[in-house]
């Protein structure tokens, strides 16, 4: 049987949840070689962190981060809470010897980002930033075309991820609306993904040129007695000092070109994550909304049957990820992302190698991050330093 080692998961919302259900399903699916238990969860609203501890599956619950780090039980941090909190927490548990798995984005500055990666290969612990997307099968399988050179010479990498969730103007200000909270907007909150994706497939941008926008200055303050969002419209208002929309445009070190979009100000875009790479023999594109289907062009066809055609990414014959669940044409969904990436955590706990991505990677994305963000302040192309 395979050793065990204990979680605690910092954070009981919407990533807690997934993160949650994410250790609970790992087992029933796939053999790792190291079995997480959810040992305990962490929030600082006791009341609603115990009824989550409850519901989700945990064997108990904490209101203090800093008391839970000094267990000697504990050998997981999963952090997923704000953005604000992923430095000081994930500097104490790499002091305290613990592997860290962290949401994006790794941080709120570079600087940060790379101290966390930096204490962490110090401390000699695993860590892995949860870019969950690298886990979709059907984005394993474009990144094997890619790799088996079946799209050629890389051209163009275009990417949009939009969302309309705050574009009631009485929607209210939550934490990801806040700078000092959340570090920024729609870039960190989804460009990231995508930003990430064309890291992972296409290699890095060494320069970027872009715009933002924030369409609603303001916003009614929340009502935490109203629930998790408290939208009220009415009562006290505050500004908002992120980011609504970017737009994007890079140059990779291969040549290639790219375009990023992101808002969550795109009318009946739910979570509409998709991307398209272009090469001399061929194109992929895929959208996170069909997410068990990759579209595939190849130039190699013969001329009467060339065409993007689709494939349901499902099955036996994609890999382990897609192996481990249902038959072909039986599709998986969001969810199973995460329970990808807590297996590629936690074998590479074991195996004693670095995951991917790790806290490194994490940091080379915030620095893209950072000079879209400066070259959206400076009306100018920005270099990305090459970590």
């Amino acid at each position: 049987m395979a050793e065990k080692i204990n979680v605690a998961l910092i954070g009981y919302q919407f990533m807690g949840r997934t993160h949650s259900n994410a250790y609970r399903q790992l087992r029933h699916f796939f053999d790792p070689p190291l079995l997480p238990q959810m040992e305990v969860i962490v929030g600082r609203n006791e009341a609603a962190v115990s009824a989550t501890a409850d519901k989700l599956g945990w064997r108990s619950y904490a209101t203090d981060w800093q008391q839970v780090l000094k267990r000697d039980d504990i050998g997981i941090v999963d952090i997923s809470s704000p953005g604000n909190t992923h430095y000081p927490i994930a500097m104490a548990a790499a002091a305290a010897g613990k592997h860290i798995i962290c949401e994006k984005p790794l941080a709120n500055t570079l600087d940060q980002a790379i101290e966390m990666a930096e204490a962490a290969e110090k401390a000699g612990v695993r860590t892995l930033t949860n870019f969950n997307y690298r886990f979709v099968p059907a984005v394993q399988l474009a990144k094997r075309f890619i790799d088996e050179g079946r799209l050629g010479e890389i051209r163009h990498y275009r990417g949009i991820y939009l969302q309309d969730w705050i574009m009631d103007p009485d929607f209210p200000l939550v934490w990801r609306l806040r700078k000092e909270l959340s570090g920024s907007g729609a870039l960190g909150d989804i460009a990231a993904h995508n930003i990430d994706l064309a890291r992972y497939l296409v290699g890095d941008l060494e320069e970027v040129s872009a715009a933002d926008k924030t369409f609603i200055k303001e916003r009614p303050l929340p009502d935490s007695s109203e629930g998790a969002w408290g939208a009220t419209g009415k009562g006290p208002r505050g500004e908002v000092t992120v980011d609504d929309a970017v737009i994007v445009i890079g140059r990779f070190k291969n040549g290639a070109l790219g375009t990023f979009e992101a808002t969550r100000f795109a009318a009946g875009r739910r979570n509409y994550n998709a991307f398209e790479i272009n090469g001399s023999r061929g194109s992929i594109s895929f959208n996170l909304e069909r997410l068990n289907e990759l579209e595939y062009f190849c130039l190699d066809d013969p001329e009467f049957a060339q065409g993007f055609r689709t494939i349901n990414v499902s099955g036996g014959a994609f890999g382990d990820y897609a192996a481990a669940w249902w038959p072909a044409g039986h599709i998986i969904g969001y969810e199973h992302t995460f329970v990808h990436s807590v297996l590629e955590f936690v074998t590479a706990i074991a195996e004693e190698r670095e995951a991917v991505p790790s806290f490194r990677e994490g940091a080379r994305t915030q620095a893209t991050l950072e000079a879209v963000a400066r070259s959206a302040a400076s009306r100018k192309w920005e270099s990305i330093p090459q970590l």
